[in-house]
Formats: structure tokens, sequence, C-alpha cells
């Protein structure tokens, strides 16, 4: 995605991929109150799908522990990367995504 605006599309299709591919439905979406998943639109959209909107309480990441541990992981293998390959900084963005797929 390249903003945030995105999203709702983003999601439809996430959740089309998800009940044909495995025959499952989303039940709950869990935020952290971002703005992307609290305009009228899309809680329209989980409303007519029976997805229950979880939010987080404010300024708490802790409460997305699985996520937060996950990103501080590809994080500390993006600078692992770059530091043992004596790469300069401006392959950070190819780091990531190769941090990402493994």
């Amino acid at each position: 995605m390249q903003r945030k605006s995105e999203t709702f599309e983003k999601f439809k299709e996430f959740r089309a991929e998800v009940e044909n591919q495995l025959g499952k439905t989303i039940k709950s979406l869990r935020s952290d109150r971002g703005g992307e998943y609290l305009d009228q639109e899309f809680e329209d959209f989980m409303v007519e799908y029976g997805i229950v909107s979880q939010l987080t309480a404010p300024s708490t990441p802790q409460q997305n522990g699985v996520a937060e541990r996950r990103n501080r992981t590809i994080m500390e293998m993006v600078r692992s990367m770059i530091s043992f390959s004596s790469l300069p900084n401006s392959f950070w963005r190819y780091a990531l995504q190769t941090a990402a797929y493994i």
C-alpha cells in the first residue's frame, strides 16, 4: 500500500482471499484506533459481514503483542543484515523486504 486511504480496498481483497482459499470467515478485526479503520464505510462493511471491531486502548502497543514482537524481530534482522554486509543505509528497504520474506 502506498497510502492509508487504500486500507479499506485492501481489507476487502484480503477478506475475499481468506474466504476463497481457506473457507473461513473473519470474525473480528483488532486495530489500534488508526483512522483508516474507523471511517463509516469501513464500519458499515464490517457490520454487513458480521465482523466485530475490537479497538485497543489508546497508546498501548503492548496490547498488540504479536505484531509488535514481529516488527521488532524484523527490524533486528534488517539491522543485522546491514551491519554484517557493510552496505550503505540506502539498501535498508531491500534488507527490510528480504527480512519480511524470510
